[in-house]
């Protein structure tokens, strides 16, 4: 079987060698390699006909479903570049996305583009609207020039046999927009080589083979959750589509399915420990892997009480470089905090800001070198050059530059290679001259298990600088919140600096961003407007 090189060809080498094999179970419908892979052509041959031109943008807002999965690989197959919109997103959100990358094609529901519409006049490139539920008609508002076509018709309208425009694994082939810091998204250019040589990295450790049964929870939009269906096709698994509401939907339908791999975010986890687990799930479970955010310790704990038999793979990745770090499950006893080493085919340094390299155990910045390393902001020169930028002493005669993610977050590097998290540059938090990490500040109070949720962040302070302060709900079990016993416990393990100065005590659960962490920034905006 030939290695793919483009990211549509990972669902069309799968069906050459495994036509009948299940690819994609959408709720109560499974659908083959073969016929994921035909409508994957037949979405880019509608494309084409529609005169979609090489590296121009298809914009998906929908949930997860089968439409979602066909537009996201037939938009590369057709030289074209799709922009996965996070289905959470407010219409405002959605319309600076399209007009930001001028998307020309847009795959939505009747319902979603009901509420889009006041603002779709603002995204002049929009000319074709797919509308994957019933018929169409032409909107009774802007943009007048957009046309609305069923997906029905849309996919029976392509030239069979029509190419799309030739492209090449350095070729663009998605842009990922992550929350930016002033509040606007920021579209990261993923490459075909970037994506596919992430699938290939990530199914590698995790040991993926066509037997599998992965479960897409995460957001599709999210690097992590998008991986779920590269690993998954890369290996001729099956990947399972969940739109869940609440935890219990998401263990429903791990045991539903027999899912054996789950990916989620530690909000995620720690709602699930506070839920019954079937005892089934640990026969068929074969790893639990974690991403976006350190995992709680006392939250790995009763995971892997919950299920003893699968391994945990504990990662850390960015959206600019697709995945960086994976802890093998054999490290984990011994170092449960750390995240890691490199994934195969990447190189990770931790650089001073000088460029040189840091001795073990002295903190840096995290820098992602190789093939994942994307291309960069999409629009956004000035953040590009911020985030991209040329390995220092690299130079030593390569006849081309080099570009390295440089990750903006702080690490440090212990004497056997291991990396460990220690925060965002932009979430330290300055108290009394040191510099805390509001990550481990939440650890210590989620190991006390006196809360539910939590999140740290520095309040302006006369004297100190910046003092800490904690919000945290109560745990499910109906037992408030001792902010007493808490801060008792705070004093035992934490030095006196890293001690919070208020705990608040809220009404669960914390907000999230779209990619389903914590959304810690915004807690912190709405306790400066309320003080």
């Amino acid at each position: 079987m030939s290695e793919a090189t483009l990211l549509h060809e990972l669902i069309h080498l799968s069906a050459d060698s495994a036509p009948d094999s299940v690819a994609l179970t959408d709720g109560r419908q499974s659908y083959t390699y073969a016929v994921l892979s035909e409508s994957v052509r037949a979405f880019a041959r509608a494309l084409c006909g529609a005169g979609v031109q090489r590296s121009q943008r298809v914009a998906i807002y929908l949930e997860k479903r089968f439409e979602t999965v066909v537009a996201s690989f037939g938009a590369p197959a057709a030289g074209a570049v799709f922009v996965p919109m996070n289905p959470l997103l407010k219409p405002e959100q959605v319309a600076f996305i399209a007009r930001d990358c001028e998307a020309r094609v847009l795959v939505t529901s009747s319902s979603r583009l009901s509420q889009l519409l006041p603002v779709l006049e603002h995204c002049p490139a929009l000319d074709t609207i797919v509308l994957v539920d019933g018929a169409a008609a032409s909107p009774a508002g802007p943009p007048a020039s957009a046309r609305c076509v069923a997906w029905a018709d849309f996919m029976a309208s392509g030239t069979a046999g029509r190419d799309g425009h030739r492209v090449i694994d350095v070729d663009m082939v998605a842009i990922l927009y992550t929350s930016g810091s002033t509040g606007k998204p920021k579209g990261v250019v993923l490459s075909h080589r970037n994506m596919v040589a992430g699938a290939k990295s990530v199914a590698s450790y995790l040991g993926n083979v066509s037997s599998d049964v992965l479960l897409a929870a995460l957001p599709l939009s999210f690097d992590a959750g998008f991986s779920q269906l590269t690993t998954a096709f890369h290996s001729g698994a099956r990947a399972v589509l969940l739109n869940y509401l609440l935890p219990r939907d998401v263990l429903n339908a791990i045991v539903r399915e027999s899912v054996t791999g789950l990916t989620a975010v530690p909000p995620l986890y720690l709602q699930l420990v506070q839920t019954e687990w079937p005892a089934s799930i640990d026969a068929h479970l074969r790893y639990f892997a974690n991403t976006g955010g350190r995992m709680p310790r006392d939250t790995l704990d009763q995971l892997r009480a919950r299920v003893p038999s699968a391994k945990p793979f504990l990662m850390y990745g960015l959206t600019e470089a697709f995945r960086s770090t994976y802890l093998p499950p054999e490290q984990v006893d011994r170092r449960p905090d750390s995240i890691g080493k490199a994934i195969p085919n990447a190189e990770i340094l931790v650089l001073r800001p000088d460029g040189t390299p840091c001795d073990a155990d002295e903190p840096g910045e995290l820098v992602h070198r190789g093939a994942l390393v994307g291309m960069g902001y999409w629009n956004d020169p000035e953040k590009t050059a911020e985030r991209y930028r040329l390995l220092p002493g690299r130079e030593s005669g390569l006849p081309l530059p080099e570009y390295a993610v440089f990750s903006g977050d702080t690490v440090r590097r212990d004497a056997e290679g291991f990396l460990y998290f220690i925060g965002r540059r932009d979430e330290m938090i300055k108290t009394s001259g040191y510099r805390v990490s509001p990550t481990e500040v939440e650890e210590i109070l989620y190991s006390s298990q006196l809360v539910g949720e939590c999140a740290a962040f520095g309040v302006e302070h006369a004297t100190l600088g910046q003092s800490i302060h904690v919000i945290v709900t109560a745990r499910d079990d109906g037992v408030g919140v001792d902010v007493d016993a808490l801060l008792a416990e705070c004093r035992r393990r934490m030095p006196v600096y890293m001690v919070p100065g208020t705990i608040e005590v809220v009404t669960g659960p914390l907000p999230r961003n779209p990619n389903g962490k914590i959304d810690r920034k915004t807690l912190a905006e709405q306790h400066r407007r309320e003080t």
